[in-house]
């Protein structure tokens, strides 16, 4: 008979391993939703979005056109990519970076730009780097179906 320790464990495991991946996908779909919603608001407007990055943000080093078109494709690309979970911590540097030139440097210069949010995305998107996509992800379906056939070193243990 289990004693109610061992039950308890029992139980916080099957929660800890149904749960996870459930949390894993609801991370990206987040992220997905806030970066891809703020890549359509720019394409929508396009001359508006170009004329934030010249009068508004005015990112360092880059021109105004490079930047906005840099940060479309991004919020766009990548986030989608977060989303199915293909290439993941690949796609999710950019969108890091992103943050982090929103509250560091634009929020620097401007404290309306100096957000928690922003904090909370980059904490969600080093989530996804360090720890993956999760199984719910292409990234895992190759990794199980594909790399395997490819060399045996790959292969999980």
């Amino acid at each position: 008979m289990a004693t109610k320790s061992a039950r308890m464990l029992a139980l916080i495991d099957a929660v800890q391993r149904n749960g996870t991946p459930i949390i894993d996908l609801l991370i990206r779909i987040a992220l997905f939703r806030v970066f891809f919603w703020s890549g359509l608001v720019k394409i929508h407007d396009w001359a508006g979005t170009v004329q934030l990055f010249q009068y508004e943000y005015m990112v360092p080093v880059l021109p105004p056109n490079l930047a906005a078109l840099l940060a479309a494709s991004c919020e766009l690309g990548a986030s989608s990519f977060v989303l199915i979970g293909l290439l993941t911590r690949l796609a999710a540097l950019p969108l890091l970076l992103m943050s982090m030139v929103i509250q560091f440097i634009l929020g620097a210069a401007n404290p309306s730009y100096n957000d928690l949010e922003h904090y909370l995305w980059m904490v969600l998107l080093l989530s996804v780097i360090v720890r993956g996509p999760g199984v719910i992800s292409i990234d895992t379906w190759l990794r199980r179906q594909v790399v395997p056939t490819i060399s045996p070193v790959f292969r999980r243990q």
